[in-house]
């Protein structure tokens, strides 16, 4: 694809968590970051996308500006070590490897639950927040909207999309099997996000845990999720007896430090085991709880889902999805040669009614007003006729790639390095 557009990736891949969480970005953070790309970098078509298992900038330049990029996210992040986290980035270099990455990214396929659609969402946001920055041009608009259009055909046309195969579900199946074993599990959700939330809509559906409680920092957020699926509510001042009580802890806090301390969790008097679900990125709870005795903690990374049915129906959708991939990818490659030669087409549409108005200025000093406007009239049709013509041989040499001969020929026949000077 003849266009500069570039990207950087960090994510699951490659890097632990440990590292994904030190350079991981909240919306506010998503926000400064773009603008200090935009506005100090001069980057354009800007794409941050920062979800738990990936930190993401797309971008146009000419030139490879990832280093760059790179040490503005740890200068952000204050982290004047960045240098040494260099590895584990991506760098996709070239518009062909950027653009196929972004597709997978949002259909779900590089999820670290293949097809979660949580991410699709996560990317439309991450566009919101580069329209409002003006930090998404003409080529960033069109990608995006084919993004969303192809995520429509998945949807309808695949079977990709079936079943709960996502984080939200596999930790279900993660508590599942750990109180597979404890009559009348206690399960606790802190954090309702859009993964804690799905989270208590699977608990709810799941219909095996019949004592479920929620808690969130905004009461009424949590008063409306626990009318929807029946659950308990307890404030967050009155968290810890609710920790003391539950069987297994899911957290999905949002916050840069962690919520649940190793001195927090000594304080909880565990007299058997206590399962912790971390879902956060950051994560809400600190590496050293594990250390307490019967305290058991599973972070984001240990959460794979169980093989389960639908899983399964979706990895056997992927070959159709790459295909639905490819045609979108071959419509945006077309238009994408299409918009290099727009400044010609332009050029020739203005040289065209340069002669025009100069034969009209010509004859209409002689001819009545409805001369006049009759031929005003057939001029513009005729060269709408003539124009239409060429933009259409123009268009298609351009997707052959066969277009470079043409453009030269149509620029001799219109005379438009003349049309483009400014008249004398």
């Amino acid at each position: 694809m003849s266009h500069p557009f570039k990207a950087v990736s960090l994510s699951f891949k490659k890097a632990p968590l440990a590292i994904r969480e030190l350079l991981s970005l909240d919306e506010a953070a998503c926000r400064r970051f773009l603008n200090m790309l935009h506005n100090e970098l001069g980057l354009n078509d800007l794409l941050v996308l920062s979800t738990c298992n990936r930190t993401e900038v797309y971008y146009t330049a000419e030139d490879d500006r990832s280093r760059e990029i790179i040490l503005a996210l740890g200068h952000l992040k204050d982290r004047a070590d960045i240098g040494q986290f260099l590895p584990y980035f991506d760098l996709l270099p070239d518009a062909d490897a950027a653009v196929r990455h972004l597709f997978e990214v949002a259909m779900g396929l590089e999820a670290q639950v293949v097809g979660d659609l949580q991410i699709s969402n996560q990317v439309k946001t991450a566009y919101q927040w580069s329209a409002d920055a003006d930090a998404a041009g003409p080529f960033l608009h069109r990608l995006l909207h084919t993004v969303f259009f192809t995520n429509k055909r998945v949807q309808t046309e695949t079977s990709f999309r079936d079943g709960a195969a996502s984080i939200s579900y596999a930790a279900l199946e993660l508590v599942e099997e750990l109180t597979a074993d404890v009559a009348n599990p206690k399960v606790l959700v802190v954090g309702l996000g859009e993964i804690g939330a799905d989270v208590c809509r699977h608990l709810s559906a799941s219909k095996a845990f019949g004592e479920v409680t929620i808690c969130n920092r905004t009461r009424a957020k949590a008063e409306e999720l626990a009318a929807e699926c029946n659950m308990r509510l307890v404030d967050f001042e009155d968290l810890v007896p609710a920790l003391k009580d539950a069987d297994v802890v899911i957290s999905s806090i949002n916050r840069s430090e962690p919520f649940f301390t190793r001195e927090l969790a000594e304080n909880l008097d565990v007299l058997s085991f206590k399962f912790l679900i971390d879902l956060s990125v950051p994560r809400s709870i600190a590496a050293d709880v594990e250390q307490v005795p019967g305290v058991l903690v599973y972070n984001i990374d240990a959460i794979q889902s169980k093989a389960s049915a639908a899983l399964q129906t979706r990895l056997a959708a992927v070959p159709q999805v790459r295909a639905i991939i490819a045609e979108s990818i071959a419509s945006l490659n077309d238009w994408a040669k299409e918009m290099m030669v727009s400044p010609l087409i332009q050029k020739m549409k203005a040289s065209l009614e340069t002669l025009r108005q100069e034969e009209m200025d010509r004859y209409q000093k002689r001819a009545t007003p409805a001369e006049s406007k009759l031929l005003d009239e057939a001029t513009r049709s005729l060269m709408q006729k003539i124009l239409k013509q060429h933009v259409l041989q123009l268009k298609s040499a351009c997707r052959r790639d066969d277009g470079g001969q043409l453009v030269e020929l149509l620029g001799e026949l219109f005379d438009l390095e003349k049309a483009g000077e400014p008249a004398a």
